[in-house]
């Protein structure tokens, strides 16, 4: 891809951050959402908090990277904002990057907030490969709501179907409590799903691998594949949706 293209994309990231992301109600559910949430887990189960905190921040950067994402392109799908960027000299690579990146950015900045936060806090190791994690899962979380949003044709509709994403990953993916002390069943949905590397992979490097359950680089690899795919998928949607975007 050429530099004008990816100059290109990285305005349209600009734009979608400055239009829809740095607002104190987006910012605000990206991290007090997770926060509450370990809360209340903590309290009906008091424990060690510290276990909880990669779950927080993992859970930050999913919310991050996917609150406004998932609708983002079906809002402009109605407004005629889509028709105009696919009219424009730049590639649907470049557009999908550009769209993908503000969730990705938004994401990774919200989650590195948390986890230093938390991490000196409770004193918890500062593992610059920390951040590696929550880049890498960060961008899976974009592309798939960018992913949700290539699908549905209303705003509501994207909602509706992020949330059903979301919110079940939230019990099945280990941030409440180890992938040992899953029912089988549940260890094998997670296997299927990036919160769970992106999780684990915070575990090792935030509490020293307790509770984990993969190796460190198999944590990164999964994240990354996932990233992957799901951009091979929004592509794929994209050439083939081209026409109800114009």
């Amino acid at each position: 891809m050429s530099r004008d293209q990816l100059a290109r994309a990285w305005h349209i990231a600009l734009k979608d951050i400055r239009t829809y992301y740095l607002k104190p109600p987006l910012i605000s559910w990206g991290m007090l959402f997770p926060a509450v949430m370990i809360l209340a887990f903590y309290l009906r189960s008091p424990g060690d908090i510290r276990a909880l905190a990669p779950g927080l921040v993992a859970l930050t950067v999913l919310f991050g990277a996917t609150s406004v994402e998932a609708v983002v392109i079906a809002f402009e799908k109605r407004i005629g904002a889509m028709e105009r960027l696919v009219m424009a000299p730049i590639s649907h690579a470049a557009l999908l990057i550009g769209k993908g990146a503000s969730g990705a950015l938004f994401g990774t900045m919200t989650g590195a907030i948390v986890w230093a936060s938390a991490s000196l806090a409770l004193g918890l190791a500062l593992h610059p490969a920390a951040l590696l994690v929550i880049a890498l899962g960060s961008v899976a979380f974009a592309l798939l709501g960018v992913l949700i949003a290539l699908l549905m044709r209303e705003v509501f509709d994207a909602m509706t179907v992020s949330n059903f994403v979301r919110f079940p990953m939230i019990f099945v993916c280990g941030v409440f409590m180890p992938f040992a002390s899953m029912a089988p069943a549940l260890r094998v949905v997670a296997t299927v799903l990036p919160l769970s590397y992106t999780v684990d992979g915070l575990r090792h490097l935030m509490v020293s691998g307790n509770g984990s359950a993969f190796h460190l680089w198999l944590d990164l690899v999964a994240v990354a594949a996932f990233a992957a795919l799901l951009y091979a998928a929004c592509y794929r949607l994209l050439e083939h949706r081209l026409e109800e975007l114009l």
